[in-house]
């Protein structure tokens, strides 16, 4: 891999969009070339994965908090933020069987999760975080951008695909739901 040019995209954060390059790396055998987004991004989202999934843990977790309600407080338009909790309630099956391989792999315990979907999505990717920090340390970025991370921006991506991860010298690809 070599790096070879990139693009200008706009981020939102804390209300304000700002400009980021993000940097494209070229593989030179197949000639195939890939964005390198940072961690804070999503691929094909405008605001930092942290307000997000803010805004997705707040509805999906929180007793009586609407969409609007999170919307307005978080300073984003309600459409979009609910379009984040129906992108997360779509994925949710999926994201749980992948963040719980994640778990079973690095710490060889299977997670408590609950019985919904989403919240069981959420429970996996927090037994994931918790399992990866526990080896990596302090240095991990925080819960979200780990999600990000972990699905190569897709975490509310559109597609079907199955998430894949590598860890050490194994592939994990959970079974689809």
């Amino acid at each position: 891999m070599s790096f070879w040019s990139g693009y200008e995209r706009s981020v939102r954060c804390g209300g304000l969009c700002l400009k980021l390059w993000v940097r494209r790396a070229r593989c030179v055998p197949c000639r195939a070339s890939h964005a390198l987004l940072p961690s804070f991004c999503l691929v094909g989202r405008l605001d930092v994965v942290e307000v997000i999934g803010e805004a997705v843990a707040a509805v999906v977790v929180g007793v009586g908090v609407g969409v609007r309600t999170v919307a307005a407080r978080l300073n984003v338009p309600h459409t979009t933020a609910r379009d984040w909790v129906r992108r997360f309630l779509r994925r949710a099956a999926l994201l749980a069987a992948g963040f719980s391989a994640v778990v079973v792999e690095v710490s060889g315990l299977a997670p408590v999760l609950r019985i919904e979907p989403a919240g069981r999505a959420l429970d996996a990717m927090a037994s994931a975080f918790a399992a990866v920090q526990s080896r990596a340390g302090p240095g991990l970025p925080g819960l979200w951008p780990f999600a990000a991370l972990v699905t190569g921006g897709a975490l509310l991506a559109a597609n079907s695909d199955p998430l894949s991860l590598i860890v050490g010298r194994r592939r994990l690809i959970p079974p689809v739901p």
